[in-house]
């Protein structure tokens, strides 16, 4: 059974890349089909295994995406591009009778009349409505199994089964010390992980779970400064639209539900000033060219193309990135409880052992694991089902293995 599994893995780019290097050290599947929209990236991160093959994909058609599936005889669908293209991928995945796996859910859409009270279409929901024909199929999409969300959420689980009775908040905390340097040693602006994807979830309204239900608050709201573990330190954290929140109150009974993310002063400042000036737009716009014609662009996508790719940067990178959450409530004992569940990763490590900086390697080594243990049969279902749904211990012992420890700190 477990050398039976065929991955397509949809997306080469930085945590792409990286989930290749981290599956070329495991035997659980026969093979990976890696898919780009560019083939000569695609070839790049297939050339780290003999049991890799590259492939040319767009995926904003689940037609294309059901396509390659049945040429390949693929049994799962690893999504790892932007979520703007959740759910081509995700129903080509379908079409073509394969499990899916993403590491974020399907878009949100703020509430037309009251955005930071209300929400709109929530992250997932669209995912979630067809919920019912994935169960019907006995399909499983495996959504938010990345690292926030992902493995956050399989520390919430843990955290409910093994270390408390009863939880008050499950607050997702995300923080890091990470510097980018240029040739000559001066710190530069460089994002570790997508800035298309940085700007939506940051300027989104963020979504809080409080008393059984979703709220939504406005952008950087609730700033709070957390300590976070092994040196890392205290960084300040702001409310941010995160799958967690989303994801964790369907699985684990708590009274609220927070993700909040340490950008730090700079990047919040830089992200205002993108909104102020509408950079952070997706629509198109008519600019002239130099040439004397026009062409159309998206605001957002020259941001995005003007900055470093986050993949590239790891070589001039230094610092830990931390994730994790921090539950508080009554312990097993029914005394008061504050613990954080966490997990940090040296971009020194990673790159000198993977080639790949740590913010995309953390993203891409629980897919790995989840898929492992799906070969295995450790972890089975059907349905659209989040990380949550699964027993924790498997997952946290086999990542252990992958020799990537996690902790727990009481605060």
């Amino acid at each position: 059974m477990s050398h039976a599994m065929r991955i397509l893995l949809v997306g080469a780019g930085g945590v792409g890349s990286a989930f290749c290097a981290i599956a070329a050290r495991r035997d659980f599947f026969e093979t990976v089909v890696v898919s780009d929209y560019s083939l000569e990236r695609a070839e790049r991160a297939a050339a780290t295994d003999e049991r890799y093959a590259a492939a040319q994909l767009d995926a904003s058609s689940a037609e294309a995406v059901a396509a390659l599936c049945r040429e390949h005889a693929i049994t799962h669908v690893m999504n790892a591009v932007d979520p703007v293209f959740d759910m081509p991928v995700f129903e080509g995945a379908f079409a073509a009778g394969a499990d899916y796996l993403d590491m974020a859910m399907s878009l949100s859409r703020p509430h037309p009349e009251s955005p930071y009270e209300k929400t709109g279409v929530k992250l997932g929901d669209e995912q979630f409505a067809v919920a019912g024909h994935w169960e019907d199929a006995g399909r499983l999409a495996l959504v938010g199994i990345g690292v926030e969300p992902g493995l956050s959420d399989v520390f919430a689980r843990y955290a409910a089964d093994h270390l408390f009775s009863e939880i008050d908040e499950l607050g997702t905390r995300d923080g890091a010390d990470l510097v980018v340097t240029d040739d000559d040693g001066n710190e530069v602006f460089a994002p570790s992980f997508s800035m298309w994807t940085t700007i939506e979830e940051c300027l989104n309204p963020p979504v809080v779970w409080e008393d059984g239900a979703w709220h939504t608050t406005a952008p950087f709201s609730e700033p709070e400064v957390f300590d976070f573990p092994e040196g890392i330190g205290p960084v300040e954290c702001v409310n941010v639209e995160h799958e967690e929140v989303l994801l964790m109150p369907r699985w684990v009974d708590c009274r609220r539900a927070t993700f909040k993310y340490g950008l730090g002063e700079e990047m919040i400042g830089i992200l205002k000033v993108l909104h102020q000036l509408g950079l952070d737009s997706t629509e198109p716009v008519r600019v002239r060219a130099a040439s004397g014609g026009h062409c159309e662009v998206s605001p957002r996508d020259v941001v995005a193309a003007v900055l470093p790719d986050p993949a590239s940067i790891g070589p001039r990178m230094s610092g830990r990135t931390c994730a994790g959450v921090w539950v508080t409530g009554r312990g097993t004992d029914g005394e008061p409880r504050s613990t954080y569940l966490y997990h940090v990763v040296d971009n020194e490590w990673t790159m000198r052992e993977y080639g790949h900086q740590c913010v995309v390697w953390q993203t891409a080594i629980n897919p790995v694991v989840a898929l492992e243990l799906l070969a295995t049969g450790v972890w089975k279902g059907a349905g659209v089902l989040g990380p949550e749904a699964f027993d924790a211990v498997p997952f946290l012992d086999l990542l252990v293995a992958y020799g990537s420890p996690w902790g727990i700190k009481e605060l």
